[in-house]
């Protein structure tokens, strides 16, 4: 198993159980439900990859993001949505995102490429 760290942020219950599921094996995972929770217990910590959905109560994907980005992590993100259009692509590469999902998940996709973000084979 890699020492990688990796928190996930959703609101649904079964997708952040599906995704500790499919990455528990190689990573060190950990699941927040919301922007607050992730921020109040991962802000400082040594996080290599964070995967946040777009909509969340409270502040929204993009939002936790630049928080992360302010505090000073320079770890690598991942964006998941089910609304796209939503999302502006300088948003993207102002918040320096790695890559953005939508929904309905291709999650062989999803897991590839966070293997390729943190150098996994």
């Amino acid at each position: 198993m890699s020492n990688k760290r990796i928190v996930i942020v959703d609101d649904d219950e079964s997708i952040r159980k599906t995704f500790f599921l499919l990455l528990v094996s190689k990573y060190n995972v950990y699941l927040a439900r919301d922007a607050a929770e992730a921020l109040d217990r991962f802000k400082k910590a040594d996080i290599d990859l964070i995967v946040v959905d777009f909509r969340l109560p409270g502040k929204n994907g993009l939002q936790m993001i630049q928080d992360f980005r302010q505090s000073g992590y320079e770890g690598k993100a991942v964006l998941i949505s089910a609304f796209p259009d939503q999302i502006k692509p300088e948003e993207i590469q102002k918040l320096k995102i790695d890559c953005l999902f939508t929904k309905p998940l291709d999650l062989k996709a999803l897991t590839g490429t966070i293997d390729l973000l943190l150098g996994q084979p």
